[in-house]
């Protein structure tokens, strides 16, 4: 199957790649329902919590307009200040209100999601200008729904107000019979709990249509199998590549090692397999290091950088193993080998001072033991 098979079934949860890329285009679940159900509950509530603030404002507007001179009622210019005035009376009962809806309207859809700002949301998009993808949206699972959930809530909501109109029919007619600040104060508080009963209907729809939106939004982002390997190759880079790179770093590894070569004290060989370079100075470690080592072409260059800076050459087979297997560049050599490479390094120096003319010609330490935990 080709790479730009698009037969393939998306059947593969999306990468926090894919999701993240999602969000950046502004795609990210929403319930609509969410969203009206927290405005619905806000200003209901907000009514009935401010519903004796905004009465006193409302009753303050009807004296206003109500208790007017005759003057004024033939002067042509009062009109617009007395509807002006009314207005900001109006307004300051309704401002608490406003705040807590604004809240809700802001709230309702940052609780699923999450707060989300896209650009390219905004932009738009030829496919929508198409008509048989309308056409095609119109008539998806998604559309269904939407028509489901509508009829749903003109149903449920017509029968709860025909019900609240039944049980409540004598109190709103004993309305007309009570003094007009009281009624304006109980009128309020009875549409406040008949809209939070009739909002409660919408949080019976919203528990449905979170789910399905949740549900909606990761069948959208999944993925097929190809597309997760292409996404692998594209964050963790084609197998080529990587291996290119992995081999630039081991011949900046190797020449940095080389270059090390010529500070060594020993090296010692396998002799034709294997080559480490150990140094150690008693005045500045405490513990001789491992400067480089090498297999096949490697040992025979850190041989041959030896021989051209007149570093000594120590034929010891299962030390030079033991030391290449056991022992990282640039770190102290084990305990298990201290004694074996003190006798080495004993040995170089003596054979140094003889060279001086300063001391005999030292014996080489044939009997190199290794410990079998660190025999290779």
């Amino acid at each position: 199957m080709s790479e730009n098979d698009q037969s393939q079934e998306k059947t593969e949860e999306a990468t926090p790649k894919r999701l993240e890329k999602a969000r950046e285009d502004g795609q990210a679940p929403r319930s609509k329902e969410l969203t009206t159900t927290a405005v619905l509950l806000a200003g209901s509530l907000s009514l009935l919590w401010f519903g004796g603030f905004l009465s006193n404002n409302m009753a303050e507007v009807a004296r206003f307009n109500f208790d007017i001179s005759r003057d004024s009622i033939f002067d042509t210019s009062f009109m617009l200040g007395q509807l002006g005035s009314s207005f900001m009376y109006a307004f300051i009962g309704l401002i608490p209100i406003f705040c807590i809806l604004l809240i809700a309207a802001i709230v309702g859809p940052i609780a699923l999601g999450g707060w989300l700002f896209s650009i390219k949301s905004l932009m738009p998009k030829i496919n929508r200008m198409n008509p048989l993808e309308g056409l095609k949206r119109m008539f998806s699972v998604k559309a269904l729904v939407e028509l489901a959930k509508a009829l749903g809530k003109v149903v449920l909501i017509m029968v709860l107000a025909v019900i609240l109109l039944k049980s409540l029919e004598g109190e709103l007619m004993a309305l007309a019979y009570e003094d007009i600040s009281i009624s304006i104060i109980h009128s309020l508080e009875m549409s406040a709990w008949i809209a939070i009963a009739l909002s409660m209907v919408t949080i019976f729809i919203a528990m449905v249509d979170v789910p399905f939106q949740i549900w909606e939004n990761a069948k959208k982002l999944k993925m097929t199998l190809q597309d997760v390997k292409d996404e692998m190759k594209d964050t963790d880079g084609k197998p080529e590549v990587k291996g290119r790179i992995r081999q630039l770093q081991q011949e900046i590894a190797n020449r940095k090692m080389m270059a090390a070569v010529p500070e060594a004290d020993v090296v010692i060989t396998n002799p034709t397999h294997y080559s480490v370079a150990i140094k150690y100075d008693p005045d500045s470690m405490e513990t001789p290091i491992l400067l480089a080592k090498g297999v096949e072409a490697s040992a025979l260059k850190i041989r041959e950088i030896a021989n051209m800076h007149k570093i000594d050459i120590i034929e010891s087979p299962a030390l030079a193993r033991s030391i290449y297997h056991t022992t990282k560049l640039d770190e102290d050599i084990p305990k298990g080998l201290y004694i074996a490479v003190a006798k080495v390094l004993a040995y170089v120096f003596q054979l140094r001072h003889f060279r001086q003319g300063l001391a005999k010609r030292p014996t080489f330490p044939y009997a190199i033991d290794i410990p079998k935990d660190l025999q290779f």
